[in-house]
């Protein structure tokens, strides 16, 4: 990680911030005190397609129950308060 003041994060921004896309931990600090951390934005996922739904449904583990979820939550706490 590498720790740069304002002042030379100013003049050399261009290269911190190829840096920071390579990897490597670049901190600006103010007056002695870090502020600021530059790092790569990561990209958003793309939509959800056809194939990735197919995908999921192949590696599923089970099928749901035939009671919703808060019926089980409910069933689960009468079960422990007995």
């Amino acid at each position: 990680m590498s720790t740069h003041s304002v002042a030379e994060a100013r003049n050399r921004l261009s290269e911190l911030i190829d840096r920071a896309l390579a990897g490597e931990g670049v901190t600006i600090t103010r007056h002695g005190h870090p502020v600021v951390e530059l790092k790569p934005i990561t990209a958003a996922p793309g939509p959800v397609t056809a194939q990735d739904l197919d995908w999921l449904a192949a590696r599923r583990v089970g099928q749901r129950g035939p009671e919703d979820a808060g019926a089980f939550v409910s069933r689960m706490r009468d079960e422990e308060e007995r």
